[in-house]
């Protein structure tokens, strides 16, 4: 009988933060399916971030759609099974990305949302960029799943998505910042009654975490990367956007 061969992941990359996060817990957390210093086999490709903030900003989501394509088209050549892209925002995009995609996709959203279902949580944070937490992104997808979710209120969005796009995307850690994300936490939990955040920005969870913050974290980096380790190994029971080839 042949030893099965774990699936290649192809890495979506978009800011250098969150992508390098997610690519190390998986190196670091591969070891646990195999053998020391083993993991499955990944590719990552990144365009200029700077080519993505430019769109972002002038609300082109086609057109960052377009930029996730390309990668994934280079990373399908690569030999990569599935994607995965260690970016929340960036998924505004994916409607313009699923169907054409030459690979199948997790998709960082759901499985967030299936930990926080598998948790108990039923009231959400959100935290992340402004053009995140004014999105559709989270929303749809718990409230498939019947988890209400709140959003920072206006003055809140404006400063963290400041820190993040300031600071964080360029590996920048403020003790300031760490402050800021622990009041609008602990505001969520006292007057929104919320029982868990989502840190649904991939750079949020290098200065946030169970640790020091009010409420239980989500955290979306590490939870997409252990996700597509176990989907590699055939262990995930989280949905993917596609079919996979056999194994």
């Amino acid at each position: 009988m042949a030893q099965f061969k774990p699936l290649h992941i192809g890495i979506v990359a978009c800011s250098a933060e969150g992508a390098s996060l997610c690519y190390r817990t998986i190196c670091e957390e591969g070891e646990q399916f195999s053998r020391v210093y083993d993991h499955p086999e990944i590719s990552m490709h990144s365009a200029p971030f700077s080519e993505y903030v430019s769109r972002i900003d002038r609300d082109d989501w086609r057109g960052v759609a377009e930029i996730m394509l390309a990668s994934a088209e280079k990373l399908a050549k690569a030999g990569a099974d599935f994607l995965i892209c260690p970016d929340n925002t960036i998924h505004r995009a994916f409607g313009y990305v699923a169907a054409r995609s030459p690979l199948p996709w997790l998709h960082i959203g759901e499985v967030v949302a299936a930990e926080a279902s598998a948790r108990g949580y039923t009231r959400l944070g959100l935290t992340g960029t402004r053009y995140l937490v004014e999105s559709d992104v989270y929303p749809a997808i718990l409230t498939k799943r019947g988890i209400a979710f709140v959003r920072p209120n206006a003055g809140e969005r404006q400063e963290i998505h400041r820190i993040i796009m300031d600071e964080l995307v360029h590996g920048v850690f403020k003790p300031e910042a760490i402050v800021y994300f622990q009041r609008t936490i602990g505001r969520m939990k006292s007057e929104d009654a919320c029982d868990a955040v989502v840190l649904g920005c991939t750079e949020i969870p290098l200065i946030v975490n169970d640790d020091n913050a009010p409420l239980p974290t989500l955290d979306s980096t590490r939870l997409l990367a252990r996700a597509a380790l176990q989907r590699a190994v055939g262990t995930a029971p989280v949905a993917i956007t596609g079919k996979l080839p056999s194994a």
